[in-house]
């Protein structure tokens, strides 16, 4: 789709370049994923607009900067194993899974894993490995990670998700109920240092407890 293609490039000139984001590779594979392949038809002509947009059950794809900025911080290189908690539509995990290994994302909205799933598939991806459950408790069985990029907010930073990091492992995290922020977090041996970055907005992070 050659309209497709033009929105996508000027989303990342606008929205992504525009707003400071320098990561060659991010903004590489920015260029490359069809974003509008995640969206549902409806919202399809928005695909590449400066902003969130609905995917069912109440969650969201999030605006393109943001998952350029979240991205970038992590400092992914291409042997890295990742830890996505919230597959939602798997467009995050589509731009996680060109540039690093191998890349583990927990769902706990099973119509929602399977849709992106599917997408994911048929798009050709063969280093994501899929998990329908509680993503508050990570996925303990393939850690530790070099990174994790957490796509809904819970209201504190749940610790089983920190002690999944590897040594040097980097977190980006969105806190807060109301008023939210991200988070970097980063392990050095047992100690974890948090930094404050930016303001969001992102759905609250689903839990069973």
């Amino acid at each position: 789709m050659e309209e497709f293609a033009t929105l996508r490039e000027r989303m990342v000139e606008e929205q992504i370049i525009a707003r400071g984001v320098k990561d060659k590779k991010v903004i590489e594979v920015m260029k490359k994923v069809p974003r509008h392949l995640f969206v549902p038809e409806e919202y399809r002509e928005y695909s590449y607009d400066d902003e969130p947009l609905p995917i069912g059950e109440g969650q969201t794809i999030s605006q393109p900067y943001i998952v350029a900025y979240m991205t970038e911080v992590l400092e992914l290189k291409e042997d890295d194993k990742v830890l996505e908690i919230g597959t939602g539509s798997g467009y995050q995990t589509a731009i996680l899974a060109e540039i690093v290994k191998e890349v583990y994302t927990v769902e706990i909205i099973e119509s929602l894993s399977k849709k992106a799933q599917k997408v994911l598939k048929e798009l050709g991806y063969k280093n994501i490995h899929f998990k329908i459950g509680d993503g508050t408790y990570g996925w303990k069985e393939y850690s530790p990670y070099n990174a994790i990029l957490v796509t809904a907010a819970p209201s504190k930073i749940p610790e089983s998700l920190q002690n999944q990091l590897d040594d040097g492992g980097r977190m980006i995290i969105p806190v807060g109920s109301f008023f939210q922020e991200l988070v970097l977090v980063v392990r050095q041996k047992n100690k974890f240092k948090k930094k404050k970055l930016i303001p969001v907005r992102f759905v609250p992070l689903v839990s069973t407890h």
